[in-house]
Formats: C-alpha cells, sequence, structure tokens
C-alpha cells in the first residue's frame, strides 16, 4: 500500500543515479577499502538489494525501460545512437512514462545530469525541469558548465597522463584514463551537485506549500574514460586490489565475439600491474561520486526534508574493467555488468538486505508507488514492500534480461535464477554456468551431459517467460531450445488459411 492511499502526505523523492558502475565498488557490497562511506551510510538505514539487475546492459535502452516501465523490446529503443547506425533514436510517441503519472499526481518533477533516452528529446520533453544533457559521456564543452567554470574562477578543463590501449597494429588505441587538471570543486560531477543542491533548495519551497517531488541526479561516471583529479586518481592503492578471478579468462568454449570484443578494447595491452592501477582508478572515481552525492544528501538533511524523502540510488548497469579480459560492456551476459548495486532508503524503512531478484524496472513502478500512482501495466512491481522488511510469497524466483547489441545488432537472452545462468546466442554458442561452483562464470557447460536436464529445464523456463512478455525471440527458442513440440506456441500466418 502507497503511502497516498493510507491518508498520509505523498513522499518526496530523489533519485540517484551513476553510469556504469560495478556493485564491488562499493563497501556495501562487500569492498574494504572504505572509499564510499556516503553511499554506505546511506545502504546502513536502508534495503541493500543483493540481486538487482539491469533489463539490459547498454545505457540507452536501460534508461529507456526506466523512464517508460516497459522492457526494451517493447520499447524499441534498442542501442545507444552513438553508436549504432539504423536503429529507433526516439521512444515512440505516446507511451507511458513515470513523469507523466507523477506529474498527474500533483509533483514537481527535476532532472540533473545525463538523460541519454534518445538523441534530441531530452528531460523537459517529458515534463522536468531540466537541461538536455545529451549523449553519453561528460560534455566538458557544454556552455553551461564552461561558464560555471568561468563564474567560479576554475581553470578550464584539461587532461594530463593519459592512458590508451594499444591496438593490435600497434597504434594508440582507446583513452581509459587521465588526470583532470582541476580541483575537485571544478569537477564536472561537483556541477551536477551543485545544480541538485540548487534544485532541492529551490523544490523545498514548494514542498512547504504542500507540493511534493521527484528529483533524479544521472551522474556520467564512473563510465570511462576515468578523468579525475590527482586526489582521486592516486586515492586507492593499486597494490591493494585483487584481480578478479574472470582475469583468467581463455574464452575457450565461448562466442566467438567475445574474443573479438576483447580485441576491440585491447585489453591484453595492459599488464596486470597496469589493470590493478585502472581498477584503483576506477574506485577512485566511485569515490569522488561518493563525495559528491554526500553533499546533496548533507543539504537534504538541512532543509529538514531527510523525514519526508525516499532516497533511491542505483546504476543503468555495470562494467567489465578488465573481468573476463574485457571492457566496456558489450555482447557477453556475464554478473559483472548485468547486476546493479541498488539501495533504497524510506522514511519509514528499516536496514535490510533482500536477497529477491529486482530490476531497474522496478524502480519505476516504486516511484508510482511512493507516489500513489496505479501501476498497471508497468514490467516491474514496487520495491517498497521489501524496503519494509516484508518479503512478499509470489516475488519473481529468477530474473530474464536482454540485449539488441552494441556497435552492430546482436541478439541475445538471459535467464538468472537461483543458481544456474542460461545464455541464448543465436549467433554463437549458448551458454549455462553453474554459478555455485563457478561464480567467476569461467566454464560453460551447455554441453556437459550432466547438465543437460538442467540445460532444458532453463530452456523451457526462458521460452515460457518470453511468451508470456511478447517477445518473439522466442520464436527462435521454441525451434532451436529443445522445446517440446506440443508446448511450443506457434504464431499464426497469413498464408496457413491456404494450406489444405
Amino acid at each position: 500500500m502507497s503511502d497516498l492511499s493510507s491518508g498520509a502526505p505523498p513522499h518526496n523523492i530523489l533519485f540517484l543515479m551513476t553510469d556504469q558502475q560495478r556493485i564491488d565498488t562499493l563497501g556495501c557490497y562487500g569492498n574494504t577499502s572504505g572509499h564510499t562511506p556516503v553511499l554506505d551510510a546511506l545502504a546502513a538505514r536502508g534495503a541493500v538489494f543483493e540481486r538487482a539487475y539491469t533489463p539490459t546492459a547498454i545505457c540507452t535502452p536501460a534508461r529507456a525501460s526506466l523512464l517508460t516501465g516497459l522492457h526494451p523490446f517493447e520499447h524499441g529503443l534498442l542501442s545507444n545512437y552513438e553508436w549504432n547506425s539504423g536503429s529507433r533514436e526516439e521512444l515512440p510517441k505516446g507511451l507511458p512514462t513515470f513523469s507523466a503519472a507523477l506529474a498527474g499526481q500533483g509533483y514537481r518533477l527535476g532532472h540533473v545530469g545525463k538523460w541519454h533516452v534518445g538523441r534530441h528529446r531530452g528531460p523537459e520533453h517529458y515534463g522536468f525541469e531540466a537541461t538536455h544533457l545529451a549523449g553519453a559521456l561528460n560534455t566538458f564543452d557544454h556552455p553551461d558548465y564552461t561558464a560555471w567554470l568561468e563564474a567560479k574562477g576554475f581553470p578550464e578543463f584539461r587532461i594530463s597522463e593519459p592512458v590508451y590501449t594499444t591496438a593490435p597494429d600497434g597504434s594508440q588505441g582507446h583513452l581509459i584514463a587521465a588526470v583532470t587538471e582541476q580541483p575537485t570543486e571544478a569537477t564536472f560531477e561537483a556541477w551536477l551537485a551543485d545544480q541538485t543542491i540548487e534544485k532541492l533548495r529551490d523544490f523545498a519551497r514548494t514542498r512547504e506549500a504542500g507540493q511534493p517531488f521527484f528529483l533524479s541526479c544521472h551522474i556520467f561516471g564512473p563510465h570511462l574514460p576515468y578523468l579525475i583529479p590527482r586526489q582521486w586518481y592516486e586515492m586507492v592503492d593499486p597494490g591493494t586490489i585483487e584481480l578478479p578471478g574472470s582475469f583468467a579468462e581463455t574464452f575457450a568454449g565461448k562466442p566467438t565475439v567475445q574474443q573479438s570484443y576483447a580485441e576491440y578494447w585491447s585489453t591484453d595491452s595492459f599488464s596486470p600491474d597496469e589493470w590493478r592501477k585502472l581498477i584503483a582508478v576506477y574506485w577512485g572515481y566511485v569515490a569522488m561520486i561518493d563525495h559528491e552525492i554526500g553533499r546533496i544528501l548533507a543539504v537534504l538533511e538541512e532543509l529538514g526534508l531527510a523525514g519526508t524523502t525516499a532516497v533511491a540510488f542505483t546504476a543503468d548497469h555495470g562494467e567489465f574493467t578488465g573481468a573476463h579480459r574485457l571492457n566496456d560492456k558489450g555482447p557477453a551476459m556475464y554478473e559483472d555488468i548485468y547486476r546493479i548495486p541498488a539501495v533504497l532508503a524510506l522514511p519509514e524503512g528499516t536496514e535490510c538486505r533482500p536477497r529477491e531478484f529486482v530490476s531497474l524496472l522496478d524502480f519505476t513502478a516504486t516511484f508510482l508507488d511512493l507516489a500513489g500512482a496505479p501501476t498497471e501495466g508497468v514490467r516491474g512491481r514496487s520495491l517498497a514492500p521489501l524496503a519494509r522488511g516484508e518479503h512478499p510469497d509470489d516475488w519473481r524466483q529468477d530474473m530474464l534480461c536482454e540485449f539488441h547489441g552494441h556497435h552492430f545488432a546482436y541478439a541475445q537472452r538471459m535467464l538468472r535464477t537461483d543458481r544456474y545462468k542460461l545464455v541464448v546466442n543465436p549467433e554463437g554458442t549458448d551458454e549455462v554456468y553453474d554459478l555455485l561452483t563457478d561464480p567467476d562464470e569461467l566454464n560453460n557447460v551447455v554441453r556437459v551431459p550432466v547438465y543437460a536436464e538442467i540445460v532444458r529445464g532453463l530452456r523451457r523456463n526462458m521460452y515460457r517467460q518470453l511468451v508470456e512478455r511478447g517477445d518473439r525471440f522466442a520464436q527462435w527458442l521454441a525451434f532451436m531450445g529443445d522445446i517440446p513440440a506440443e508446448d511450443r506456441v506457434r504464431p499464426e500466418t497469413a498464408l496457413e488459411r491456404f494450406v489444405r
């Protein structure tokens, strides 16, 4: 039951989102370096979801799903426009959005930071008070940012000591990291925090007049390249970094596209010690973001809004950062990029660590629930009961995710259960991992005879869920996934009426 339906005033909602953040960067998920005190403190007074997943590990489709509450195959925004050709670049008109529903409940809406839901229609198109920061990466040349630097007397954005990959032909490859010649107070992230704080102060006045608010701050980091001041670049000692077990990846028995992606990112151009340094820098980037979030939450307290505001934190997806000898994200559905951090602190909530499978789409339903709006039509369900320590008996028992391509079209579907994972790759070898005995997902057991019955059950489970969703990927699985003929749902065709 939402707070509105119980007669209480509606929650304000502060939604904090990062881009491309691994869960092992946070203390509340087991990191022991102590570099995320703010988010760990937030987690200590709320729900930390142990098994949270993105519907797809790519920015634009994931963010479009958050906005609409629909699966990517439903809303049709399947890729990032910067690196794909021929795909849809905007959401179809007329789709439902949580912003429209919250506005209908009298909410004031604000957004700061990364948008990346389509190419031209920014957050203001969907009812937010906001400036459209388009694209995947920090817009260091945005006139508002450069004007802010000048007004504050800060130095302009410059980098030094860049770290690049080395392409197979020996040429310079991708920029991965660099030191920015700025103080922390002048960073792009500090600018986003300043804007969020300014909106918080403004929104507090309308809250006093009885109008609740939804305010989101979407930070572009810690998405690579890691461009941060030296204070954070050198914060974490590389000697304390333990390389992931999947660093031993050989790609034996795996789809060949994974080896191709490793070559694209030239991940083997770095030595193990160089990877430790890059991971340390990535953690330093997370620490800097944690610092800026701390500034925002301190103002929430100062304004007396903490007791009426639900605070949520998550990421659109994870990052490889050397895991499986890969970088960034791409056509490989490993936990590194599909499992995401997710924290929800309700004023009336409790400290807890739910182990139910939850999705980014559940945040959409949560916003609606907290605002007293109907959640019908949203593919997720509200996280509020879990955050209050409840455990609904009918909660989902597994997680189905999808992928449609990055740089090129590449269809995949993934089913994650308590112990196993199935990944269907029509253009390559299917994958099955026993996560109890192989948590690093190194050994593909799809063709191991002892797992044959388990693989068959996973395929049939996936097929059933695809059919229920209306995902036509089911048609491929029906004939290639060991689905009994009597269990298949055959699509009607116009030609069938000519069959005698």
